[in-house]
């Protein structure tokens, strides 16, 4: 078992900053407002969650203590954002971490399933790549084997950073064949621009207090 363990808010939003670094480049870092929003997706996330901005907040500050995140300030904006550090702290391949990412965040899963889903961030073209990822994260401590579930032929893969955040007797969702444009990518866009936009917003009217506008 790995010493650093997480609560069930910092794995969930450790998965998703892991996620967007991968299938949103362009809209990464992340603010506090998008991490919040990606964490409360309803695709590719299991359970649904409705964290509230303070409770994110708090989980990001955990990452950051653990060392798994850091804060990012760029030139010019006063928002804060966040990256994950997990490949440096893991010791693990963009591959592995795709893996470790979609079960933080889904919970466990069987290989086929898992590797449509890490698809999305990292190219996983056969199961036999997909376990070769699987056996690295074993070897490490961050993930283990399940027996089939009652009924069921495959076995399963489960993180054991935070084993409290999803149950390992009953099924996740049944995954969804990926679509030409990924459905969650595209909401996180949306929900990211907007987000922006409300940023810009609050930055103008402060501005224009200042000026007395």
């Amino acid at each position: 078992m790995p010493s650093l363990s997480l609560n069930s808010h910092e794995a969930r939003v450790l998965g998703v900053l892991i996620e967007k670094a991968y299938t949103v480049p362009d809209q990464y870092p992340m603010t506090l407002n998008s991490a919040t929003l990606g964490s409360n997706q309803k695709n590719n996330r299991w359970p649904v969650t409705d964290y509230s901005s303070a409770e994110v907040h708090v989980a990001l500050q955990g990452l950051v203590m653990k060392h798994l995140a850091g804060r990012v300030n760029e030139g010019g904006q006063r928002v804060e954002k966040y990256r994950h550090n997990a490949r440096e702290v893991f010791e693990v391949d963009d591959g592995a971490l795709a893996v470790l990412a979609e079960l933080l965040m889904r919970g466990p899963q069987q290989p086929g399933e898992l590797r449509t889903r890490a698809e999305r961030m990292v190219a996983l073209p056969t199961l036999e790549k997909l376990q070769e990822k699987l056996v690295r994260l074993m070897e490490k401590g961050y993930v283990k084997r399940l027996d089939p579930l009652p009924g069921e032929r495959a076995e399963r893969y489960a993180q054991t950073l935070c084993p409290d955040a999803h149950p390992l007797d009953v099924a996740g969702p049944v995954a969804s064949k990926p679509a030409a444009t990924p459905r969650a990518d595209l909401e996180a866009r949306v929900l990211t621009l907007e987000n922006q936009m409300k940023e810009l917003r609050e930055r103008f009217d402060a501005l224009a207090r200042q000026l007395g506008g």
